[in-house]
Formats: structure tokens, C-alpha cells, sequence
């Protein structure tokens, strides 16, 4: 982990460096059987335990098809091999990024998909506003370059904005003749949604489902792919890197197979990273249980260079559960979110008391960016001592409510909330990670074979607080933008497929017994809601110098008596579990984020601190969190792996 003060790694402010078929079910996909390698497979798509080191209960195998095709500029091909594979690309992440990256890759060499849980669990999959595009002729580029550019609060790199703003359009274009179905209006043209923070109607939506229903599309595509296969239920560990020339350099991942509970290689010439968020960090978000910040984490355990990490972006409007007339039986894994949208279309934002209270905040009332409003109604909160606050759209018409937040309306009403009649509650939950691994132009990092694109990735696209439905075209553009040099990389690396065993295989915890086991899972899950307390508390909505420190200073202690308990259970630095290998990851992710609130001297965006309350124009740089051959004694910093010296 860097530190600001101990001269271990910097953090600074630097300069940019270029180096969101029909409908479906609310419950999910469509069952899609994917391809994978090997003769025998287990069912992907079931819902599966996540205990470290315990045998999954048994489950039916069944022999799937397995087919890559041979392609001349492809030079690693499947193995039949549990535990190590080769390939010419491995994408870790099925959301829109890595989906979109694989289908273009797989038309120059054989390229693994590795996700964390089911194909269609992602970020992508629940965001339900649009993605933004100018496709109006009364929309130009250049407003969609400045709404962005002022939502971000002017620390949005330019030229990535005019690159993202630019190959939009084109890029939902290609969605659409992928199958993709977005709403039209009665003339027949593309619906074009409004949201906070934009001048113009441009989001693209399927009603308020459509992550869903790009998921939906992309993921058929990919099963009639016959070069890419598809490993659900795989746990990225760590990534394979070794210095050489000078550079480091990155030959694949090792990860978990879930169901079999083994540790799988997977080697490659280009890894793609498109991992998502980490969300989990703090107790209430609406990010789904993957989004613990593991790419994050890999890259910066990698050395990669890491970027913007304080621009938590926390959504105005999750569903207040507390709120509902007839409350959920259990607590909810991830909240629920109510799009940007319903405020886009006439929403308004009222206290318990039902006084409308935006417009003494910010002229442009419930439209105003993400951060202005989530940091009022945090206000509104305090100041009231309430739980949460109201979004009211019952004064629209009722069939246009319906045709437009059909998902929103079915999940309020059984709980006892008609939303064409009472307002919803609402209250602010964690949403996107602004910051992330540092990329240029076209995805590259500064690990030579590493490409990133989503929310895993800082591209300077949202600055200090990102603009409603631009995280879907970001993942778009930035996916496409890495196909070429992705390919030409492929092309001209020479992977040797003896290093696959030079890098130490990580073990399981199986022989510790299971009673030490079941120790050890509970208290990981202990530490875990500990560490989400500490970062809603203390690195919230509004922060202040003080609070930071204590928090990192209680995430310190937190980490240390953790890993702690872990080795007095036997548990060795090899090993690996899902929980213990998720615990080190938000601690890691957590660290990054005290750290990089605490280098920003001055409030922007989604950062604001009561200490220092003003923009500085001296403070208009990115933070940069730059990579250190020493890192922190602890077990989250360091990777699994040593890093090998190659020829």
C-alpha cells in the first residue's frame, strides 16, 4: 500500500497521464448454458456456497460442448487441464466491458471469460437509468462534453472526455444491431431519457432495466461465439506478473474454482481487467455482493498505478427500506436503487414533513449532479434526525410512471408502496468508484499486457464525480478502444508456457479442519461489517481530516487483529478462500481511499471535507498513487505470488 508520510510509495497530484428479445424476468437472465473447458462441467448457473475451503454441496455434472476453433494468429489454445489453461486473451469480468472486449478479441485468438458468481452478476446488470449518447439533433457533442465536465467539477481529463463523447453514438449503434431493444418513442425514434446533471435528453434506455438488457444481449452473443469460453464461478486471486526489460509485465491470473474448490491458472498474452467496483467497502450499496473491489486491489498488489480513489460516488436515491409500509423479511445484500431517472422525469425530493427542499441547496434543484444532491439530503438527514427522505413522481401520469419504471413500481408494490400514488423513501447508498486503476487513451496501464476498462478502471472521463449514465458508455468506448493494441500486443508476445509453473501455486485451507474453518469465516465476516462501520462513518458523505485519520487508524488496527486471528488458526500466507481473499481486498481498497481523501487538500466533487470546505485551483489534479518495490507487511498489500525476474 503507498503512504503519504512514510516514504514507502507517493501519493501526489500529477498531471493526466494518457501512459449502463423482450423483457425479461425481474429475477434475471434467461438460462444460458456456456462453453468452458474440459470434458466434464458442473452446473454454472446455480446458486453455490461461499465458505473458504469447504466442499460445495454436490451438484449434477453434465458433459457441455467445448469448441475453439483454431485461428492462424493464435498461438496458445485451451488445454484440457484443470488447473492450468492458456489462452491469448483471459477477461476478468462479465459485465458490458469485458463482454463487449471478448466478442471483438475472439476474432483474433482464444480468449477465457473469468467471473465471480453467475455470467450475468455484474454492475452492468443493475444499472437501470440508460447510457448517455448524443443522438438528438438538437444535442451536440460539445454539451455533452461540458455537462460532464461540470459534473465532474473540472477534473475531468478533456480529451478523454471528447474521445468517450465522440465514439458514443457509435457505440450504442452497435449495441442496437447486436440485438440490444431500447425504448422508442410513438414516432418511432429512440426514446431519449433526461437525468441530473444533463442539458439534453440523451440517456438510451430499456425502461429501467437497461443493464439488464444489454447483459442480456451481449451474453447471447458470447454463446454463439465458438473462441470464447466462458468460466463462471472463478475467483480472481492474483495476477501473474514478472519484470522484465525493466517493465512489469502481466501473464494471466490465478484463481478459485468455486464449485471444485481448486486453484485454476490462467496464463495468457493479454489480460483484460474489467472487474467492476467496490461498493462492499461500506454497509449500505447497491453494487451487487461481487463488487468487492478485487481489481482494484490485484492491480495495485500488481504495482499498477492507481488513481482518484477519494471519489466514492454515493447514489441520492437508494430504497429506504425503513420506509416501506411492509418492511423486507431480511436485510438485502445490495440496496436497491431508484434510477436518476425518476427525478429526470419530474421527480421531486421532500422531507418527512413533505417540504420540497433541493431548490435551497443548488438552482438546479432535484437535477443537480449526483454529489450536490447526495450531500443534501445527508444534510437534510442530520439536521432533521431522520432516516431518510421522500422522491415523489406521483403527480405524472400513472400509465407513463408504469411504462417507464415498470421495475421500480413491482418491487415497491410488494411492499405495500404504490409509487403512482406515494412518494418512495429514499436515502443515499455507495454506487460507483470514480477512481481506480490509471488508463490511457486505450486502456493500457503501466503493466505492459494489463488493460482495464469499467469501473475498475480511472480513464479522467468523470473527474471528481461522474455525470448519470456515462458509466455504461465509458465501459463501451474504453472496451472497444482496447481491442487493437490488445491485438497487436497478442501478436508480438512471446509467452513461455514453462513460466505457468515457476509462479507458487496458492493452497486451500482444507487441512485446517472445520472447526478452525468455521472460526475463521466468522470472524472475517466480523471484520468485514467492522470495516464498512469505520468507512460510513468516518469516510462517508462528508468527511473531515480528523475522521480520516481515525479511520485509518482503526482500519490499521482493524486489518492487524484480523490477519491475526487468522494465523493462529493455522491459516498460512499461500492459502486461499473466498471470504478471506474478499476481507483482503476491501482492506486494501479501503486504505487506498483514506489515503487518497486524506492527500486531497481541498473540497471537489464527491469529495468534501469540512476542513477544507472550498475548490483550489492548485488542487485541479488528479491524486495518483504511484507503485513502490516495498510494500506494507500486511497480507491484503502484498500479492500471493513473488514477482519473477524474466529473460
Amino acid at each position: 500500500m503507498a503512504n503519504v508520510t512514510n516514504g514507502l510509495a507517493s501519493i501526489q497530484c500529477a498531471g493526466a497521464m494518457h501512459v449502463e428479445k423482450g423483457r425479461m424476468r425481474a429475477s434475471g437472465l434467461p438460462f444460458l448454458s456456456f462453453r468452458r473447458c474440459g470434458q466434464l462441467d458442473v452446473s454454472r448457473l446455480g446458486s453455490m456456497p461461499r465458505y473458504m475451503g469447504i466442499k460445495s454441496t454436490t451438484v449434477s455434472q453434465h458433459h457441455v460442448r467445448h469448441r475453439i476453433s483454431a485461428i492462424g494468429a493464435s498461438t496458445l489454445s485451451c488445454l484440457q487441464d484443470d488447473t492450468t489453461k492458456f489462452f491469448d486473451f483471459v477477461v476478468i469480468g462479465s459485465g458490458v466491458a469485458g463482454l463487449r472486449y471478448a466478442l471483438e478479441v475472439s476474432k483474433h485468438g482464444s480468449v477465457a471469460i473469468i467471473t465471480k458468481a453467475e455470467p450475468h452478476e455484474s454492475n452492468t446488470n443493475y444499472a437501470q437509468g440508460g447510457v448517455s449518447a448524443v443522438l438528438c439533433p438538437s444535442d451536440s457533442v460539445e454539451s455533452h462534453m461540458k455537462d460532464t465536465i461540470v459534473a465532474g467539477a473540472y477534473l475531468c481529463d478533456e480529451e478523454t472526455v471528447r474521445v468517450v463523447c465522440t465514439e458514443g453514438p457509435e457505440r450504442v449503434k452497435e449495441l442496437i444491431a447486436m440485438g440490444a431493444s431500447f425504448d422508442h418513442g410513438e414516432d418511432g425514434r429512440l426514446h431519449l431519457a433526461r437525468e441530473g446533471g444533463h442539458s439534453h435528453n440523451r440517456i438510451v434506455h430499456s425502461a429501467d432495466m437497461t443493464g439488464r438488457e444489454i447483459e442480456r444481449a451481449l451474453l447471447q452473443a458470447v454463446e454463439n461465439d465458438e473462441n470464447i469460453s466462458l468460466f463462471g464461478h472463478h475467483f480472481a486471486i492474483d495476477l501473474l506478473t514478472c519484470q522484465k526489460n525493466g517493465e512489469i509485465c502481466c501473464y494471466g491470473v490465478d484463481s478459485i474454482d468455486i464449485e471444485t474448490q481448486k486453484v485454476v491458472r490462467f496464463i495468457s498474452k493479454v489480460t483484460l481487467l474489467a472487474s467492476g467496483g467496490a461498493g462492499h467497502i461500506y454497509p449500505t450499496t447497491t453494487n451487487p455482493p461481487v463488487a468487492t473491489g478485487d481489481g482494484i486491489a490485484m492491480s495495485h498488489r500488481a504495482q499498477a498505478v492507481i488513481s482518484n480513489m477519494e471519489f466514492v460516488q454515493f447514489h441520492p436515491t437508494a430504497l429506504s427500506d425503513e420506509g416501506l409500509p411492509i418492511k423486507p423479511n431480511t436485510r438485502r445484500e445490495n440496496a436497491f436503487l431508484i434510477t436518476e431517472a425518476v427525478r429526470g422525469d419530474g421527480g421531486i425530493l421532500y422531507n418527512q414533513s413533505m417540504e420540497r427542499f433541493m431548490p435551497m441547496y443548488d438552482d438546479r434543484a432535484e437535477l443537480a449532479p449526483r454529489d450536490v444532491v447526495a450531500r443534501s439530503i445527508d444534510d437534510q438527514l442530520k439536521k432533521r434526525g431522520e432516516k431518510y427522505v421522500l422522491l415523489d413522481i406521483s403527480h405524472r401520469p400513472r400509465e407513463k410512471v408504469l411504462a417507464h419504471f415498470p421495475n421500480i413500481a413491482a418491487e415497491c408494490l410488494q411492499y405495500g408502496l404504490d409509487i403512482t400514488r406515494q412518494p418512495i423513501p429514499v436515502v443515499p447508498a455507495a454506487h460507483y468508484m470514480c477512481g481506480g486503476v490509471r488508463a490511457g487513451l486505450q486502456g493500457e496501464t503501466n503493466v505492459k499486457g494489463l488493460y482495464v476498462a469499467g469501473e475498475v478502471a480511472c480513464t479522467g472521463l468523470h473527474g471528481a464525480n461522474r455525470l448519470a449514465s456515462n458509466s455504461l458508455l465509458e465501459a463501451l468506448v474504453f472496451a472497444r478502444r482496447a481491442v487493437q493494441p490488445s491485438i497487436d500486443h497478442m501478436v508480438d508476445a512471446d509467452t513461455d508456457r514453462s513460466l505457468a509453473a515457476q509462479w507458487a501455486r496458492p493452497t486451500l485451507p482444507s487441512a485446517l479442519g472445520d472447526s478452525a474453518l468455521s472460526d475463521i469465516v466468522d470472524r472475517t465476516r466480523q471484520a468485514r461489517a467492522e470495516l464498512q462501520s469505520v468507512m460510513w462513518e468516518y469516510v462517508g458523505i462528508v468527511r473531515s481530516t480528523g475522521r480520516l485519520k481515525k479511520a485509518e487508524w482503526k482500519i490499521g488496527d482493524l486489518e492487524s487483529e484480523w490477519e491475526e486471528s487468522l494465523f493462529r488458526s493455522g491459516w498460512k500466507p499461500t492459502m486461499v478462500g473466498i471470504e478471506a481473499c474478499e476481507m483482503r481486498n476491501l482492506f486494501c481498497c479501503a486504505k487506498l481511499v483514506v489515503k487518497s481523501a486524506l492527500a486531497r487538500r481541498e473540497s471537489r466533487g464527491l469529495h468534501f471535507t469540512e476542513d477544507f470546505p472550498y475548490l483550489e485551483e492548485s488542487g485541479r489534479k488528479p491524486t495518483v498513487i504511484f507503485p513502490a518495490a516495498v510494500h506494507e507487511l500486511t497480507w491484503s498489500s502484498k500479492p500471493l505470488q513473488r514477482q519473477l525476474q524474466c529473460k
